[in-house]
């Protein structure tokens, strides 16, 4: 990781929600999830706050590394409907070792629909996947993603 992450860094994006990322989505199987709203998926709104810090992330790593989320603590206000637009914005707020600690806001154009913290760890992507692959042997999974 270079020296360049620091607290203060601010990135935004902006993403429009297209049917398949609102709730009943996410669990298809299940009938109780299945009939609830076509709105913004709680999970899909993290992940794009993730996604929004990993492009954040980007120009500050080496080549070879990457991250991964450890800790969510993210609150969502208000529903968002398949079209709408959310811009995210996060901030990073510290950098401790390889740990990097982000504020997240995601708004919709007319609500706050989320807000909290997001925290990702840096890794190495060989030895990370080194791991996955010993753990994969251990259960006797053939291959690794």
């Amino acid at each position: 990781m270079k020296d360049t992450l620091k607290p203060g860094l601010r990135h935004r994006f902006s993403y429009t929600v297209p049917e398949n990322k609102t709730v009943p989505y996410t669990y298809p199987e299940s009938p109780e999830i299945a009939a609830m709203p076509k709105v913004f998926a709680t999970g899909f709104m993290i992940v794009l706050m993730e996604w929004v810090c990993t492009q954040l992330l980007a120009p500050h790593l080496d080549p070879g590394e990457g991250s991964l989320g450890v800790h969510v603590d993210v609150s969502h206000l208000a529903a968002t409907l398949p079209g709408m637009t959310v811009t995210v914005e996060v901030e990073c707020t510290a950098v401790i070792g390889q740990r990097v600690t982000f504020a997240v806001k995601a708004h919709d154009g007319l609500d706050l629909i989320g807000e909290g913290r997001h925290e990702r760890f840096v890794v190495v992507w060989d030895k990370f996947k080194a791991r996955l692959a010993a753990k994969a042997a251990k259960v006797g999974k053939a291959e690794v993603a």
